[in-house]
């Protein structure tokens, strides 16, 4: 099997410092106007691929290629679709604005998916996205998301390699569509919407977060809680919040959070549903100011019959009933969410006027540190012992698979190679490809799909990894 890469064939995932910006990026163009807007609806896109050592002499390649490769495995069959997914929003926002339609989309991409297009030569692919991105006729209806490069889940990640996820993906991001498109992302979209809830992760996850410029962050609303724990009361999903995490040496830091509704169901995004929940949804007050609630959704962009076949049809339904109906900019909008959040600001609300949530079962961690006088490691380990329903696995869309139980086999070489590679630095002859297979470990895929062929993807990467660390 290969073991080693070139320099040229190593994804851009680290190189010269990154430049932020604080500068407004939807105000200056937006027509939309606080006062005309009863709610608005804000729909992601969520889109990734695995990078695998499946090469036809064990290189590394993505997924999509191995779907191409294999059709008559399983769904791969779906591969041509898929990679049409990809791409058909750099159609859509063209078509819809043409037509004279006010559309938003906001858009996640994998660092591992974009690699793979340019493993794959899908310029077809990556020029459909740079046209939405880079052109400022369709930059008003586009929103990029950050996230981590190689769909690390957060909670389990070690945190020193969570800032090296974030900073790789902007990297990336920025060799294909250039600095000034990556200034303009500032929320962020966490894999399989994991928020972790041990304290002293969430803080680092926070920090790394506001250090690489972003400014809210995307949340499942079962992910949050109350700071007496308490769930959130209904009309609070539909406002920003305020995700405060507070760490082992009682340090706190927060940051902006959007709460993504309900499930993970893809049918909410295919069949808009989002538009139809808004139109139940009227202004709420948010410190004197009636401000438009929002609702906010993400789905899989390619996957599931409904997404690669019944999305089309209800996007561009909705958007010339909106058209149609005279409310392009009032009413119900759509919005994406910098949009929505720098419209609050320019109407006088701050950040700090948001209700204040925590990662969810962090109020029964510091009711024990406080009133028990126990360190965080204490409080938790008696919690662990005491309340079988307390866990700091953190939550997601799918509460009903763990990336941590029955994974040990993964998790274990990963902490041990991310490790190994945090003994060397960036002068090292081989940095970049250590790594490389170090934030490739950490694909959540290698504990989505069951032992087995996955697993054993996992294995050969970390052999790779320790072998070029050796």
């Amino acid at each position: 099997m290969a073991t080693t890469l070139t320099t040229s064939s190593f994804p851009p995932i680290c190189g010269s410092e990154i430049s932020y910006s604080s500068d407004p990026v939807f105000l200056p163009t937006t027509h939309l106007r606080l006062d005309s807007i009863q709610s608005a609806f804000a729909c992601a896109l969520h889109m990734h691929q695995p990078t695998i050592p499946a090469g036809r002499n064990g290189e590394l390649i993505s997924n999509l290629q191995h779907m191409f490769e294999h059709p008559n495995d399983g769904d791969n069959h779906n591969a041509a679709p898929f990679a049409w997914c990809y791409s058909r929003m750099g159609e859509f926002i063209p078509e819809l604005v043409s037509q004279g339609c006010n559309p938003r989309i906001m858009l996640d991409y994998s660092g591992n998916l974009l690699w793979g297009f340019q493993q794959m030569g899908r310029d077809d692919i990556l020029n459909h996205l740079k046209r939405m991105t880079c052109d400022r006729e369709f930059q008003p209806y586009v929103e990029w998301l950050g996230t981590m490069w190689s769909h690390a889940v957060v909670p389990s990640t070690p945190i020193p390699d969570l800032k090296l996820h974030i900073q790789a993906w902007q990297h990336h991001f920025a060799s294909i569509f250039g600095n000034e498109a990556l200034k303009r992302v500032r929320g962020f979209s966490p894999p399989e919407m994991h928020l972790p809830n041990h304290p002293d992760t969430l803080f680092q996850y926070i920090k790394a977060l506001k250090e690489c410029g972003y400014q809210w962050l995307l949340v499942q609303e079962h992910s949050v809680e109350c700071l007496d724990g308490s769930p959130l009361p209904h009309d609070q999903k539909y406002i920003p919040n305020q995700l405060v995490a507070r760490n082992s040496n009682h340090e706190t830091i927060s940051i902006t959070a959007l709460i993504k509704t309900q499930g993970s169901d893809t049918k909410l995004v295919a069949q808009m549903q989002p538009y139809f929940e808004a139109k139940t949804r009227s202004k709420q007050q948010l410190n004197h100011t009636q401000i438009p609630s929002l609702v906010s959704q993400i789905a899989d962009g390619e996957n599931g019959g409904v997404m690669m076949n019944e999305y089309p049809r209800d996007f561009f339904r909705i958007y010339h009933e909106i058209r149609d109906s005279g409310n392009n900019n009032s009413g119900i909008v759509a919005i994406n969410g910098t949009e929505y959040l720098e419209l609050l600001e320019a109407s006088g609300i701050s950040p700090n006027d948001y209700p204040k949530v925590q990662a969810v079962q962090q109020h029964k961690i510091w009711q024990r540190v406080d009133h028990h006088a126990e360190t965080v490691e204490q409080a938790i380990a008696n919690l662990k012992q005491n309340d079988d329903r307390f866990h700091i696995d953190g939550a997601s869309w799918t509460n009903d698979l763990s990336w941590v139980k029955g994974y040990e086999n993964v998790l274990e070489p990963m902490t041990e190679l991310s490790a190994l590679f945090h003994q060397i630095d960036t002068s090292h002859p081989h940095y970049q490809e250590a790594l490389l297979y170090n934030l490739l470990l950490q694909t959540s895929c290698f504990r989505y799909w069951g032992q087995g062929a996955w697993t054993d993807y996992a294995r050969e990467i970390y052999r790779r990894g320790k072998s070029v660390l050796s």
